[in-house]
């Protein structure tokens, strides 16, 4: 394809992704109920998807406490969602700066800064809704992160973006219809799900016009980053503190859940489509793939 025919084809795109969020967007100051009770008996996450599900430890807990551990580990994906927005918002800004202001394709970009804006606000004023506050990941991580957002760009920047939304949107799939799963948490998730919709889309067609024309050592350090990137926002997923929340023994919490191969089998579950995706696009390789199996996305 010629450079003329990809620009033209990533503008077409684009231009049918700004169309698309003219006519499906929400602000969440006005689309969501706060006001509306949260019914506490319900649960926040499906009970299979919950880390301990299927263990000893989940087999002597309470009802109360199986409620009260999907609503704590709700928030902490909550958390890790709006963290790790909130990088993408500073890595889109970067990225436009070196694009054409006139191009579909920014504008969309500026468009989808927007979007994860209010994404944040949305995921930070369920929290408090909820009564929970965020759970933040490790400062070690969180001074990292401030690394990895300056510096990333072409698939580095978009295929972990990539693993973070998908990952969460195929749990939000899983509780947007289900009437065991509170409303408030329903309706939250079916917003994100409308919008991150679109932006899948983009991340995934800036990785498959860009990966090709990247050289050996590109690739490499790419897919490496990628992968790398992509564990980590994976293991945070769940903060250690959520089994402290709710009267659990944290160190053998987080030993049961570690061992729990149904938990291992969610995480698969959870990475399913992207990391088939990923693998298409040549960035599973020998560099990356022990990464990826070290935090069972594969």
């Amino acid at each position: 394809m010629t450079a003329l025919a990809a620009s033209n084809t990533r503008d077409k795109t684009a231009t049918r992704l700004l169309g698309s969020s003219s006519k499906n967007s929400y602000d969440p100051h006005l689309d969501i109920d706060w006001d509306a009770p949260v019914v506490e008996d319900l649960a926040y996450l499906p009970f299979e998807r919950v880390s301990l599900y299927g263990t000893a430890m989940w087999d002597e807990m309470t009802p109360e406490q199986r409620i009260a551990l999907s609503k704590h580990e709700l928030a902490s994906v909550a958390s890790t969602g709006l963290w790790f927005e909130i990088i993408l918002i500073q890595m889109l800004t970067r990225y436009v700066y070196h694009q054409d202001p006139q191009a579909a394709h920014t504008h969309y970009a500026l468009t989808e800064i927007g979007d994860e804006t209010r994404h944040v606000i949305m995921f930070a004023k369920a929290l408090s809704r909820l009564g929970l506050t965020a759970y933040r990941p490790p400062a070690y991580l969180h001074h990292l992160a401030r690394v990895y957002k300056a510096t990333a760009r072409g698939p580095a920047l978009f295929a972990p973006v990539l693993v973070a939304e998908e990952v969460t949107d195929r749990l939000q799939r899983a509780t947007m219809n289900d009437e065991s799963i509170n409303p408030l948490v329903r309706m939250v998730n079916r917003i994100h799900v409308v919008e991150e919709a679109r932006h899948v889309r983009f991340a995934r067609e800036e990785i498959a016009r860009i990966r090709p024309g990247l050289g050996r050592v590109a690739t490499f350090v790419s897919n490496s980053v990628s992968a790398l990137v992509a564990a980590f926002v994976v293991h945070t997923l769940i903060n250690p503190a959520v089994y402290d929340a709710v009267g659990l023994d944290r160190k053998a919490a987080v030993k049961a859940a570690r061992r729990n191969p149904h938990n291992r089998a969610t995480r698969r579950w959870l990475g399913e489509k992207i990391m088939a995706f990923l693998d298409e696009q040549g960035m599973v390789t020998w560099s990356a793939r022990p990464i990826y199996k070290l935090v069972h996305l594969i």
